[in-house]
């Protein structure tokens, strides 16, 4: 009787047990067949300053996912150690997918500048789309005596290590479209990291460095107001916001052909449902006529790709910075 009361006791304990499990499982996908819940508030994380094109990519997807799914969506920045310090405080949130981050080349494709990061970018977050495209656009203070893209390289070979170069940071985009003008004209300009590309721009507004590589939302009504002066765009074809900056290529360097995108990431380990379900909203919105034209008058160009597209488009993004980041001998101190 005793051993028949024990054999109860111990099935009754793995039933109460696999019931549990059950439970907790099935509020799980409860959870995920609701998401995103009204009493819950979603944030979308920029690793970067405020007013930079990451920050208005944000604000403006933030917008249209709140009125989507009729709950709040904030913005909040978290910059340092190139979008770093975001990516981790992303990877360390709880995988729930109301943490969002509005990712960079700098976040998936060229951390290889950092060897001791505390996380693995590529293992550790989760990029659900590429959000946007765009080129970069060199300009100058319009104190620098140059015209041309060609003006600039003899200029920057006659007054060899004068001329600086401010960046977001090391290995953001801003900081590889000059080492990659650098690798390809053979100019010898410094390169200046700074904490974001809005701190960049006051010293290029006050003279204190000499050229940006720089994405256009922050430059663009600097160049317009004659505050900057533009000498190229990077990308294949002219910026329909800046129609007579010629290209590169247009400017003498064929090969100099690169543009800077952003993605929307989260941890890795949220669930695939939840996953699925924000690259379809994110995707929604992206893909209207006014999320577009916000971009294009920022001039950007909206990309919003499925998950496998995504996937594969930020793995080819990273074998060619690889090089870059190889070739230019960079790494951050």
């Amino acid at each position: 009787m005793q051993q028949q009361s024990g054999l109860r006791t111990r099935r009754n304990a793995v039933l109460g047990a696999v019931m549990a499990v059950m439970g907790l499982a099935g509020a799980s996908a409860q959870a995920q067949q609701d998401f995103p819940s009204a009493n819950r508030q979603m944030r979308i994380l920029v690793p970067f300053t405020a007013g930079g094109s990451s920050d208005v990519q944000a604000r403006m997807l933030a917008d249209k996912l709140g009125r989507l799914w009729n709950v709040p969506v904030v913005v909040e920045n978290k910059p340092g150690a190139g979008g770093h310090l975001g990516g981790k405080y992303v990877v360390d949130q709880p995988a729930d997918g109301y943490t969002l981050m509005v990712g960079s080349i700098g976040l998936h494709a060229t951390y290889a500048v950092y060897p001791k990061l505390p996380y693995d970018p590529a293992k550790d977050l989760r990029v659900l789309t590429v959000l946007a495209e765009m080129p970069h656009v060199v300009v100058a203070t319009p104190s620098l005596p140059v015209k041309t893209l060609s003006d600039l390289t003899q200029l920057t070979k006659k007054e060899s290590n004068s001329i600086n170069f401010g960046s977001a940071g090391v290995g953001s985009s801003v900081h590889m479209m000059g080492e990659l003008y650098k690798l390809q004209s053979g100019a010898p300009i410094v390169h200046v990291p700074y904490r974001g590309s809005s701190a960049a721009l006051n010293d290029l507004l006050g003279g204190q460095i000499q050229l940006m590589f720089e994405n256009p939302p922050t430059v663009l009504s600097h160049v317009r107001g004659g505050k900057l002066k533009a000498l190229a765009v990077t990308g294949s074809q002219r910026l329909e916001a800046l129609p007579d900056v010629p290209t590169a290529a247009e400017a003498g360097m064929k090969d100099y052909v690169a543009t800077s995108w952003t993605t929307v990431a989260v941890s890795a380990k949220v669930p695939e449902t939840i996953v699925q379900k924000l690259n379809a909203d994110i995707r929604k919105v992206v893909n209207t006529p006014e999320f577009h034209k916000g971009l294009a008058d920022q001039g950007m160009s909206a990309v919003a790709n499925t998950l496998p597209e995504a996937q594969s488009f930020v793995a080819r993004e990273k074998q060619r910075w690889d090089r870059v980041i190889s070739e230019g001998k960079i790494t951050a101190n």
